[in-house]
């Protein structure tokens, strides 16, 4: 949510800006305003819709030039989405100007001190109090920024990112974060701060992580980092490993499309390095001691969202791999439920960003009871990663598209590799045996290869269907995450009601929404190996297919049994039963995208959704 820029140094700052926060629009917003700082004097221009109107205003109404300047774009939590309450807020003096990404907890404590001091706020929002607070401070501390910064975080409550800058300091952009991401880049007579790298790759691949609780000041030569109480602070330089050309649609029409096609290179980038010279798997991003890992006696998997679904495919695979048990749960209900977790507990935090504040949250309180935690994420240097035990990459590059498609996946195939050398470390599976797993996970992006040169049929049902108003899907074993995942999807793009089922539940309650017509789309496990599996399942779709549902059937190639039954039939290449999410999602991801675009709706920014959600 809420995409933040900060920019101080030779170029004209307003570009600077506004192409950072083009390049995070993925991330969801619904209002988008700039500051810039000339002659000592601070002007904005902010606007609700998005960044299109924003630049509209400019051209109507533009702003000097200047070198010195921060952008947002807002998710509205407190207050609408008007153009009161889009970012940046001044001070009452017109002399501050603040961009904040989270929650201020105790803003209406704040608030009413500062209406009782006779300042009069102009927008809903809980920002504005830090615009006033920070103006107030100054005068006590000599004017400076960054301390006024510490002195006001001091005092505040919740999760933020905050920027500010003040007109009568024309050189300095001031950043602090709690619980909220902020990074900087750093460049050869300039810096930037944002919320996501993609902000700035264009300019450098020199990237900063901010730690909990830091407050940044940045000059066009300089770059001082200290803790809210001034000393200090540790922070990791690191290289961004993608170029801005990543985060561009390379000739698709939409982000979800390209990101679709990219899976099979997401896939292998994610396999890419994990096997040593003696055959075993080696994570370089483990720090946990494989003592750490044969204490444990509890597996937990915590996220949200389609990451939620990849943990449940990840339940299958490691409890049948290691043979311990494992949970799967939402992390924004995790630490309310007062959970079992322990020394001897693994919890395995799964989120792209990152950032996703349930998770990170729920993270902290497994560490507080001891439990050792191990995150799979996407974005290198974010906030799971660095207060987790040990990180497990997955390497897909930027997604920038709000609906994930290539996170999934490689979330997927990062909790096998998890999986796999947990079985190695306890020694519940021989090393052929895991060999032998490896090199059917090394086939999977050949397979969904195929899968992606044979999606035309998938497209032209989307278009028939685009009218219907709803979908169930059906799946056993680890067709069923697959088959919440597809619901998910298409709730997400298109708008309408969409559910996943086990199929073995049908009888138990969904049943009773068949009626003629309504899609039903089943995923078939594979016939050979578990093929109880496949018997009952095909004994379900004939049981919808009783009550006047259309079936539409996504079945490995040779499955003649299963074909019989199918209204409309996807053929997928065959893989081993606890592998083929990696194969019977992607038409799932293509039917979803492809309905979307029949409906003439946005792929990639759905309407009230935002790719990282960086508030509770």
């Amino acid at each position: 949510m809420c995409g933040i820029v900060g920019y101080v140094g030779e170029k004209q700052a307003l570009q600077v800006v506004v192409d950072g926060l083009r390049r995070m629009e993925y991330r969801g917003y619904d209002s988008a305003g700039v500051a810039v700082v000339c002659d000592d004097e601070l002007e904005t221009r902010k606007k609700a819709g998005k960044l299109a109107n924003l630049e509209t205003l400019l051209g109507s109404d533009p702003l000097p030039q200047s070198t010195i300047g921060i952008g947002h774009t807002r998710w509205a939590t407190h207050g609408g989405p008007t153009d009161a309450n889009a970012h940046p807020h001044v001070s009452e003096d017109g002399k501050v100007a603040v961009i904040h990404n989270g929650i201020i907890e105790n803003f209406a404590e704040l608030r009413s001190e500062l209406t009782a001091n006779g300042v009069t706020l102009s927008s809903e929002t809980d920002t504005e109090v830090v615009a006033h607070l920070l103006a107030a401070v100054l005068p006590t501390v000599g004017m400076d920024l960054a301390e006024a910064m510490r002195v006001v975080c001091r005092r505040l409550s919740g999760a933020f990112t905050l920027v500010a800058v003040h007109s009568d300091i024309p050189d300095v952009v001031v950043g602090a974060r709690r619980n909220s991401p902020l990074v900087v880049g750093r460049g050869d007579g300039e810096n930037f701060l944002a919320s996501d790298v993609a902000a700035f790759v264009a300019h450098t691949r020199q990237a900063t992580e901010l730690g909990q609780d830091q407050v940044v000041e940045l000059r066009r030569d300089s770059i001082t980092v200290t803790d809210f109480d001034g000393r200090p602070a540790e922070v990791n330089d690191y290289e961004v490993t993608w170029d801005a050309s990543a985060a561009e649609k390379g000739g698709y029409e939409t982000f979800m499309a390209k990101e679709i096609y990219e899976q099979p290179k997401a896939v292998s980038d994610t396999l890419l390095g994990r096997v040593d010279a003696n055959g075993r798997l080696h994570l370089d991003e483990m720090r946990l001691t494989e003592n750490d890992l044969r204490s444990i006696d509890k597996v937990v998997v915590i996220a949200c969202g389609t990451a939620y679904h990849a943990g449940l495919v990840a339940k299958y695979a490691l409890e049948h791999w290691t043979r311990v048990p494992c949970e799967v749960e939402l992390a924004s209900e995790f630490r309310y439920r007062d959970p079992v977790v322990g020394h001897r507990t693994l919890v395995v935090a799964i989120s792209q960003s990152g950032e996703t504040m349930d998770t990170l949250m729920a993270l902290r309180y497994a560490r507080e009871q001891g439990a050792k935690v191990l995150a799979i994420c996407n974005t290198q240097g974010s906030t799971i990663p660095r207060e987790s035990d040990a990180v497990l990459y997955t390497h897909a590059g930027p997604e920038v598209a709000v609906a994930s498609t290539k996170a999934f996946l490689t979330q997927i195939v990062a909790t096998y590799l998890v999986a796999l050398y947990v079985a190695q470390v306890r020694g519940n599976k021989f090393g052929d045996e895991i060999q032998a797993v490896v090199r059917d996970l090394n086939d999977m992006p050949q397979k969904i290869d195929l899968v992606l040169d044979t999606t035309e049929e998938v497209k032209a049902l989307a278009q028939e269907l685009k009218d219907v108003k709803s979908v169930l899907f059906i799946g056993r074993h680890v067709g069923y995450p697959v088959a919440l995942e597809g619901a998910l999807k298409l709730k997400e793009l298109a708008y309408m009601h969409a559910e996943g089922f086990a199929a073995g539940e049908l009888k138990h309650g969904p049943i009773a929404l068949l009626e003629d017509g309504v899609p039903v789309i089943c995923i078939v496990p594979p016939p050979s190996g578990r093929s109880i599996l496949h018997e009952k399942i095909v004994s379900n779709i004939q049981e919808v297919r009783a009550r006047g549902a259309r079936t539409i059937v996504i079945a490995e190639e040779g499955d003649d049994v299963a074909a019989q039954y199918a209204d409309h039939l996807v053929r997928i290449p065959a893989a081993p039963t606890l592998l083929q999410p990696l194969v019977a999602t992607v038409p799932l991801q293509v039917f979803a995208e492809a309905m979307a675009t029949a409906k003439g709706l946005d792929v990639d920014q759905p309407r009230n959704l935002a790719k990282s959600v960086t508030v509770e």
